[in-house]
């Protein structure tokens, strides 16, 4: 009898595990993925260190194994959101920045200032500039890009710590079925230069 128990013990404990991991997975699958963040692109509002939430259902349903192929459309980013997607130039690894234009959206940058459909950004209090040095478009398009139009299901995306981020500016689009979600929440933030938590980071909303 207590062998039966035993085992009886055993399988139940096995069964809870799996759908524990099943559980996990069709959360982190379809629902929320934590990303850590590992460069300075997206200064000040996100900082080394930061570990964040990103909420993959906000743009809908996307069927795994399919390249991106949306089951269930909710919506599609918008300006301003901040999106996390699978690098253009390398699709194994993922990439976060701010979205600045969308699909139809012409877009051009004449001296750090962004202009949208020929309209000045402006208001853009998470923006960083950290050098005065402008650079001309034959040198860099940095600080200047030729007027251009957003492809259809494509976004044109910036980092917030715009004199030091790789982004749209450098290697284009990001295609719609690349984007795997929206980040909402810093859920940890570890200083590894202080070897200490930012505590008052802890569960900022991201804007």
């Amino acid at each position: 009898m207590a062998e039966k128990k035993a085992k009886s013990s055993l399988r139940e404990n096995i069964e809870a595990i799996i759908i524990a991991i099943i559980i996990a997975m069709f959360i982190r699958t379809f629902l929320v993925q934590a990303f850590k963040i590992p460069s300075g692109s997206m200064l000040e509002t996100l900082q080394i260190g930061d570990q964040i939430l990103v909420n993959k259902f906000i743009y809908g349903v996307k069927i795994p194994f399919t390249d991106g192929r949306t089951l269930i459309p909710v919506k599609n980013p918008e300006k301003g959101d901040i999106v996390v997607f699978k690098y253009p130039e390398d699709p194994s690894k993922d990439f976060i920045k701010r979205v600045i234009a969308r699909e139809g959206d012409t877009l051009e940058i004449i001296n750090k200032k962004i202009y949208v459909n020929d309209h000045l950004i402006e208001g853009e209090t998470y923006a960083v500039y950290k050098s005065s040095k402008i650079y001309s478009a034959m040198v860099s398009s940095r600080d200047n890009l030729r007027k251009i139009r957003v492809p259809e299901n494509k976004l044109f995306v910036m980092g917030d710590n715009r004199d030091n981020s790789h982004d749209s500016r450098f290697w284009g689009f990001v295609d719609l079925k690349a984007v795997k979600g929206e980040a909402f929440i810093i859920y940890w933030s570890w200083n590894k230069n202080k070897f200490g938590v930012r505590w008052n980071r802890i569960g900022d909303l991201l804007i």
